[in-house]
């Protein structure tokens, strides 16, 4: 499990709590009805932005940000430098058995490509197309928590005018009520202030840490893209996995090289994902 949006946020407000609590009163700072402005304007703003069929999603988007199951690269190099010495060896026909027990869809499809000798452009690019699919609608999920960031600030700004415009339409200088203008004011500002820290505190790190899982994602599918290819043309297991070896960090790379990634050789990551990515 990946707790560091968590540990992030709640981090995050711990330090800005301390710091309300040390110079002033935590109570100062806590108003409902801005919270109500804030958050309620934020949400009914993305909900009249997006379709339900995107925003029904944001549940699995979540359980995402934690999830621990990346799309580890190193155990499907290891699988297609395996499946590679088994098409040399035996042909590409003896792929199918191994195919089938792939549970990743995007890599039982390309190997199952393969096995059909499909030509070799135009088995890149269907799997190119779903890749790039993919991507789009990671973007368009995204699209969601850039909004929310932005929209959350703005909501904040709306919050101040309607604190300023009732301050200002109370005030009665003949009645003295100018010794209460810097706490009208004060109230006035914490809508804004509320809008800041949900825009950078929770909606614009969960953008990031999905394009994170995104990269991720593309990376795993191009590496699979290539050597389904490099298979399909027979070119020699070592090869492969030195071109697919030097897409990766020199630190990943090393420990590939090496031997260390073999460990898990034939029980890859493609193996262990379930059927349907979370995209």
């Amino acid at each position: 499990m990946d707790l560091t949006t968590i540990i992030g946020v709640l981090g995050g407000m711990a330090f800005i709590i301390n710091g309300i609590v040390g110079s002033g009163k935590l109570d100062n700072f806590v108003d409902i009805p801005s919270v109500v402005i804030v958050v309620g304007g934020t949400i009914c703003a993305v909900i009249a932005s997006f379709p339900f069929s995107m925003l029904k999603n944001v549940g699995a988007h979540m359980k995402k940000l934690i999830s621990n199951k990346a799309y580890k690269v190193e155990p499907v190099i290891n699988d297609l430098v395996e499946f590679a010495q088994i098409a040399r060896k035996n042909g590409l026909l003896a792929l199918e058995e191994k195919a089938n027990k792939l549970k990743d869809p995007f890599f039982k499809q390309g190997i199952m490509l393969v096995v059909d000798a499909t030509e070799p452009d135009k088995a890149r690019e269907m799997l190119e197309m779903e890749l790039d699919a993919m991507v789009a609608r990671h973007e368009e999920e995204i699209a969601i928590y850039d909004k929310a960031a932005s929209y959350a600030p703005a909501f904040g700004m709306i919050g101040t005018l309607i604190g300023l415009i009732n301050m200002l339409m109370s005030m009665d200088l003949s009645q003295g009520s100018s010794s209460s203008l810097g706490q009208n004011m004060a109230v006035a500002m914490i809508t804004t202030f509320y809008g800041c820290m949900l825009a950078n505190l929770i909606f614009s790190p969960i953008a990031k840490k999905l394009r994170i899982r995104n990269e991720e994602e593309v990376l795993y599918k191009q590496i699979i893209i290539e050597g389904v290819i490099d298979i399909q043309a027979g070119v020699n297991p070592k090869n492969i996995k030195e071109k697919m070896v030097s897409l990766l960090q020199q630190k990943r790379q090393r420990v590939l090289l090496e031997g260390k990634g073999s460990k898990g050789k034939g029980k890859g990551n493609a193996k262990e994902m379930k059927a349907g990515s979370p995209s």
